[in-house]
Order: C-alpha cells, then structure tokens, then sequence
C-alpha cells in the first residue's frame, strides 16, 4: 500500500473514530432549554408519553468502553493503513503458522515413506492408500479418478509410457513435470509432398501399426519417404519413438490426442504442446513418491502385490 492510500485509512478510520465519540457525547446528557420530559405533550393511549431522555450512562458507558477498544485492537492487530500494530500480527503470518503445523503433522505421517522404492510401497496397503488418495485430490483432474485420463491427457492404468514406464521415470515426471512438443510440420510436409502430403504420412503412420496396410497402398508409400525426411528424428524409423524427448511409439495404437483422420491431420498440420506441471513444490519428494507408486501399481498389479520391480 502506498503511503498516501494509507494516510487516507487513517484519516477515515480516525474521524469515524472520533465521529462516533463525538456523536455519544452530543446526545448523552440533557442541555440548558431541552423541554422536560412532561412537557413533550406526545400522548398516546392515555398513558404513554414520549420523553426526551439521553440514554441511560451504564449504555453510554459501554459504547464508551466499546470505542476503546476498537482503537486498542486496531493498535495492537494493524488497521491503520500499512501500520504493522503492536502485535506485529498479519493473516500472512497465521497462515504460514497453520501451514507449518500442518506440514509437521504431515511429515510424521509420511515419514515412514521416505525414499522407500515404488515398487515397495506400491506393495504397502497404507502407502498405497495414501497415494491413491494425493492421486484424487493432485492428479484426478486432469488424468481422472480412475486414472484412465481423457483426450489430451494420458491414460495411467495401461502400459504405454511415453516418458518410461520404470519406476523412478514416473517419480521423476511427477517431481519435475513433463513438457512434449510436437511442431507443426503441414507447411514443411505440403512444401515436399503437395497439397495430401499430410494424409500420406497419416496413412503411412497407421501403416506402422499393421504392416498390412502397406501392400500396394500409394499413400502409405508416399508417407514413408515423407516420414524418413521429417519424423524419423523423434520417433524413429520404426516408429517406435523416443522416451527421451517424449515422442510416442507410433506402433501401439494408442493416441494421445485421437486417432481418427481429422485429429492426426491436427496433430501433424498444427502440432501439439502437452505440459504435465511439476508437482516438486507442492507435493514435497515424499508425498509424489507415494503418488508415483499409486500410478506405478495400476500398470503392474501383479508386481506391486510382489513389491519386486519388473524388468525395465
């Protein structure tokens, strides 16, 4: 808050401060040349009069009382402008206290978890519980409460891991995020391959999957050699990808963004940018170990039932 913002509450605070004082004084106390309470000559039902009568000091008092105080709190907690107050008290400094009680509390629960392997805790009923529920309150919104995930967002509970599957790659993508890039390559394809290059490389791309398609399929043949001259360099020349970098293998049939003709000519004209965030920061190393075992266990039930971890 500048200095002239806070000047101004101030000033306001101080004259409804001292309105209100002033207010109370004014009217607590009968004047010279008030008329006398009979002499109001306001009647109703015979026996009701209106009086002009102050209120009486034990309530005066306690508004007094009330106005003091006010100004001791705003004296002590801060409410003058950018004044810290006495109490060098602020919500910032409560919640960061509540935070750090929390946070103590939580370290005692996860502690036991510390640097324990995936597949270890992914055989442990409590971590696994435990990171079953970080997975619905962190990742179930972009990935779905069955970690099945959604058009843009991978599916956690089959085998396909376009970053690796091992245990410590999925612990290292939950701390440290992911960020896969496909370019846009319609303007560089169409410059090689004419106006369908774009559908030649589609229909050489499914081709990977069922080499049957390749059988006197122009397109398909068409797409290979458009494939080898542009992407070959991240997903291979079988297709197969690249876990490095995050390009899918190509031969799986799985599709991150959709498989049907009008998604793949998206994905190749205009390209794609997925961004999985890091959760280092919020999570802390434990919590996301327990978590990375969770999303590690719906691919390898039978191994984290075993708590041996798998051939990588």
């Amino acid at each position: 808050m500048s200095p002239g913002w806070s000047w101004y509450v101030i000033v306001l605070v101080a004259f409804n401060i001292l309105g209100a004082a002033w207010l109370l004084w004014w009217t607590g106390k009968r004047r010279p040349g008030d008329p006398l309470p009979e002499d109001t000559s306001h009647y109703w039902d015979g026996d009701i009069t209106e009086y002009n009568k102050p209120m009486p000091r034990w309530w005066i008092n306690g508004f007094y009382i009330a106005i003091a105080f006010g100004i001791g709190y705003l004296l002590w907690f801060g409410g003058l402008g950018s004044y810290a107050g006495l109490g060098d008290w602020s919500s910032q400094g409560e919640h960061a206290r509540d935070k750090a009680a929390a946070d103590a509390r939580l370290e005692e629960t996860f502690k036991p978890y510390r640097d324990q392997p995936l597949p270890a805790l992914a055989a442990d009923p409590a971590a696994l519980a435990l990171g079953r529920s970080i997975f619905a309150n962190t990742c179930a919104t972009c990935h779905g409460s069955s970690a099945q995930g959604a058009i843009g967002y991978p599916d956690l509970s089959d085998d396909i891991w376009h970053w690796g599957g091992a245990p410590e790659r999925i612990l290292q993508t939950v701390l440290d995020g992911r960020e896969g890039v496909m370019p846009p390559w319609g303007q560089v394809l169409t410059g090689m391959g004419g106006e369908n290059a774009v559908d030649y490389v589609i229909a050489y791309v499914r081709a990977l999957r069922d080499p049957a398609l390749m059988r006197n399929n122009f397109m398909a043949a068409q797409g290979k050699q458009l494939y080898d001259g542009v992407c070959v360099a991240c997903h291979g020349i079988d297709g197969k990808g690249n876990p490095e970098m995050g390009a899918p293998d190509l031969t799986d049939g799985y599709w991150l963004y959709g498989d049907d003709k009008q998604s793949l000519r998206k994905t190749i004209t205009e390209g794609r940018h997925g961004i999985m965030p890091a959760h280092r920061g919020l999570l802390g190393e434990t919590r996301a170990r327990l978590v990375a075992a969770y999303v590690w266990s719906l691919s390898h039930k039978g191994d984290a039932a075993e708590g041996a971890t798998p051939p990588q």
